[in-house]
């Protein structure tokens, strides 16, 4: 094995000799991936020839190798130029204006600006060694990763361009009239990943003005001042020409994303300010949609973070099979969904984990997209053959069908995905789902708009549903709605919530919505009107406030959540921020107990009661009794609410009863010699107090007979209250049960209109071909029922159009073919072609060829006979 040195050659001094480069060269250099396989060389050679060797940037050749022999790549294109040329070697740092080449029989990535060689990995077709690192190039640079494409056979680096450029990066491919094999560049283009068609000089030429563009060159800590400058120079104006446009608001998108997204189409259109480019979107509509399409940015993968799937498969779909009603459906969402290689590849994993229960089990994946292009990607299942690299070969050989060079999703996991258009953030979300999967979504939305997502995905799962995010992601604030299943995973748990949560979307279709202002998070609206019913509602409170005993209804985390009666008699409010933590409400003297009897009740499950705690005292408003603290009993109950796996807890305060302490007992004596006048007063005032107690009491029988009529009458309200109330309910949730039925409706509706123009295409296909053919084709079924024929077969065999569906036995044609039906069968049965002659009764003579009839799923399902008139090639022959 060579060494380093011996690998380094070069033809001339380096630019940079005698000056090592800034520490700091790392933070701006601008490195350009080349993939190029059949004909990439020369290619190569003529880029690499035309560059100036001062551009300041770092130049990775990937070429297709055979891994069997040594490369001579390193020497051949040292002779080219006068820049450092180098093979790559395990942990080599990359500097500017040097080109570095990847050695044979070696994957190479990259991470922290050092190139990381691994083995080559078996591979049943092309190594995708252009994509493998130019994704990984991507997830390093940013928008500071250029990929170009040159010559090459298959589609290697059509996803590798796709990933810079959904990081803000610039993309090159080679023009079809200069490229010795133009499969490569070509996968490119039609994938609508590449910025510039170029041929090789011109590449380099545009490569060296991308270097001193100032979007490239500027210093990154000066992202923050270009995001307030732009706001002031026309982002808000960007934001109108794109909603009026598409209908989709990005004000509160990531600014930061947003203007990265901009500034990448600036360097492809060679514009240097913000306010020049507002301009030209101005007076160029196509600029608009490349826009638009490049912040949508739809670039994913077949099984991305492989450990997510995993953990689907070892958590979540046991726990959702485990609580799942045999007659019900299992409902999947994946929100942006993009070209549908997600949605799939959650159906996968399903289908893989429920194995032979597969066809017992009705499912439904909802895959939606704002994107329509991306949506009618998904809808045809059909991908490069670069997933090879993300789909391993049992998956492909279960899942997938080789297409025309592609790998197309089998019918029947097809036909359980629905896609459809679907903005998530304003069109009414899908309901009763039992897992939602929206990964990297969230990371590109601002905090007001990440709260309204996590809020509608908690409104669109069923009770005990899942939520899957990015591994950037979080729910953030919400953590009252979503508990976490999966840390390293970022699986969340729907949790109840004692108050319904308010959900906001509007049922306006896409053109009605153009005209609208940015985007707002509406508030609900006060009612300031007082009516009956809100009069009785104050007088229920006033009541339950009166007479309930001191209650705290609490959750699993402490946090109170409900109370009624007095609690502040027991509860403060603690200085310094504001917080619902009973903990740190409990008055002094009463935490430890009431901690310990939580915790108890809390780990064996039953009711905790606690006795004459010496509390200090306090009656809620400031005031404080002559002594220094009080007794108060409790008792901890815990509370399961259906099926739900939350715990809760109620907490009843009362205070201890007051026992009265005797008064001391005087020593003096009594004066003996008490005056009779003071007797007879005291007598006078025992009967008034007799009489006084008598009618006390008959009052106090008044009244409590007017607090039973009252009680009776309060319990009829509460339950005309509760009854209202829960009608009130069931009517907002029929209305947003309506509301998402209506989308999904919409939905199929789509599906089925998409469908139904394929199958009118095909037939029209089929109509226009059968036409054109001279020679006579009859497609019969498995049942020997004639499904199509030609005109020629009309001729030959006398068939009308009223043939069709009648079985074979039963036609009569003019020519008489010996065994026909039985030779059919046979074909049907041994799946073999049969070719055969037969002579009419004029003499003429005709090949007969029946061929067995397969499906997509290549399963026979009939034949198909075709019939050629060779008579005059037996004259010429006889002749």
């Amino acid at each position: 094995m060579k060494s380093k040195s011996s690998r380094c050659t070069r033809s001339a001094a380096s630019p940079r000799d005698g000056n090592s480069p800034s520490p700091d060269y790392k933070n701006d250099l601008l490195i350009a991936a080349i993939g190029a396989s059949a004909g990439g060389i020369e290619a190569f050679t003529e880029f690499v020839s035309s560059l100036p060797n001062d551009t300041g940037m770092a130049f990775v050749l990937v070429q297709h190798l055979d891994p069997e022999h040594k490369s001579m790549l390193t020497e051949l294109i040292s002779k080219k130029t006068r820049m450092l040329v180098k093979e790559v070697t395990n942990g080599m740092t990359v500097e500017p204006n040097h080109v570095y080449v990847i050695p044979s029989n070696a994957t190479m990535s990259i991470s922290n600006h050092s190139l990381q060689l691994g083995p080559r990995e078996e591979s049943r077709g092309v190594h995708m060694s252009i994509d493998h690192f130019m994704r990984a190039l991507a997830e390093q640079l940013g928008n500071r990763a250029i990929g170009i494409i040159l010559s090459g056979s298959g589609t290697d680096g059509t996803a590798g361009l796709a990933e810079i450029q959904a990081h803000g990066g610039v993309t090159f491919a080679q023009d079809e009239s200069s490229a010795k094999y133009p499969s490569m560049p070509a996968s490119a283009v039609s994938a609508g990943c590449v910025d510039y068609i170029l041929p090789p000089k011109a590449i380099a030429q545009e490569l060296a003005r991308i270097a001193r563009h100032p979007y490239l060159v500027r210093d990154h800590g000066a992202e923050a001042a270009d995001i307030a400058s732009a706001q002031n120079t026309g982002l808000t104006l960007v934001f109108q020409l794109l909603r009026k446009t598409t209908g989709v608001d990005f004000t509160h998108y990531r600014q930061s994303t947003i203007l990265r997204r901009i500034q990448r189409r600036m360097v492809v259109h060679k514009i240097d300010k913000i306010e020049e480019y507002v301009k030209y979107l101005q007076s160029n509509p196509q600029e608009l949609k490349a826009l638009y399409k490049d912040m949508l940015i739809n670039v994913t993968s077949f099984f991305r973070n492989p450990r997510a799937f995993d953990a689907l498969k070892s958590h979540v779909f046991p726990a959702i099979l485990k609580n799942h009603p045999p007659d019900a459906s299992i409902r999947i969402w994946t929100p942006g969904c993009a070209s549908g290689e997600e949605t799939y590849s959650v159906a996968i994993t399903l289908l893989e984990f429920l194995g032979d229960k597969a066809s017992q089990t009705n499912i439904q994946f909802f895959g939606t997209d704002v994107s329509d292009s991306s949506i009618a990607k998904a809808r045809t299942g059909a991908y490069h053959e670069n997933i090879q690299s993300d789909v391993s070969h049992d998956r492909l050989r279960r899942f997938f069908t080789k297409v025309e060079g592609r790998y197309r999703i089998s019918k029947n996991i097809r036909d359980m995905c629905i896609f459809a258009q679907h903005n998530l953030l304003n069109d009414p979300p899908f309901s009763q789902m039992n897992l939602i999967a929206c990964r990297n979504l969230l990371i590109y939305l601002e905090p007001i708009l990440q709260s309204k997502a996590i809020s509608l995905f908690h409104y669109a799962l069923r009770p005990g549903g899942y939520l899957l995010l990015g591994t950037s992601e979080g729910v953030g604030s919400a953590g009252d709605l979503f508990s976490s299943e999966d840390r390293a995973n970022k699986i969340f748990f729907k949790k109840a919530t004692a108050v319904r949560q308010a959900v906001t979307f509007t049922m306006h279709h896409l053109a009605e919505r153009q005209q609208n202002g940015a985007l707002i998070v509406p508030a609900k609206l006060l009612d300031s009107s007082w009516n009956y019913l809100e009069a009785q509602k104050e007088f229920d409170r006033r009541l339950l406030s009166q007479y309930a005993p001191a209650t705290v209804f609490i959750n699993e985390d402490l946090e109170i959540i409900h109370t009624r009666g007095g609690v502040n008699r027991y509860l403060k409010l603690a200085p310094g921020r504001a917080s619902l933590s009973i903990m740190k409400m409990a008055r002094e003297g009463l935490l430890p107990d009431l901690r310990n009897a939580i915790a108890k009740a809390k780990k064996e499950n039953v009711t905790v009661r606690k006795h004459n705690i010496q509390i200090k005292n306090g009656n809620g408003n400031g005031a404080t009794g002559s002594d220094s603290g009080r007794l108060v009993n409790f008792e901890v109950a815990p509370v399961s609410l259906g099926s739900l796996k939350e715990l809760y807890f109620m907490i009843v305060f009362e205070d201890s009863p007051v026992i009265a302490r005797p008064a001391p007992v005087s020593r003096s004596a009594r004066d003996a010699s008490e005056s009779k006048a003071v007797s007879g007063r005291i007598t006078r005032l025992e009967q008034e107090l007799a009489a006084t107690k008598e009618y006390l009491q008959s009052v106090i029988e008044t009244q409590q007979a007017t607090n039973e009529e009252l009680q009776s009458a309060n319990e009829e309200i509460l339950s005309s209250n509760e009854e209202l109330q829960s009608t009130n309910e069931e009517l907002e949730t029929a209305k947003e049960e309506l509301q998402s039925a209506n989308e999904e409706l919409s939905t199929v509706n789509d599906e089925l209109r998409n469908r139904n123009q394929e199958v009118n295409q095909i037939n029209n296909d089929l109509t226009n071909l059968f036409a054109s053919i001279y020679f006579a084709v009859v497609m019969v079924g498995s049942d020997l029922a004639i499904r199509r024929f030609t005109p020629q077969a009309q001729k030959i065999l006398g068939l009308i159009p009223a043939d069709v569906g009648r079985p074979l036995i039963n036609i009569n044609p003019p020519v008489e073919i010996p065994d026909l039906q039985s030779l059919v069968l046979q074909v049907m049965a041994t799946s073999t072609q049969i070719d055969r002659e037969f002579t009419d009764r004029q003499g003429g003579r005709y090949q007969l060829r029946i061929l067995p009839y397969r499906t997509v799923d290549n399963k026979i399902d009939g034949a198909v006979i075709t019939i050629v008139d060779i008579s005059n090639r037996a004259l010429g022959e006889s002749g």
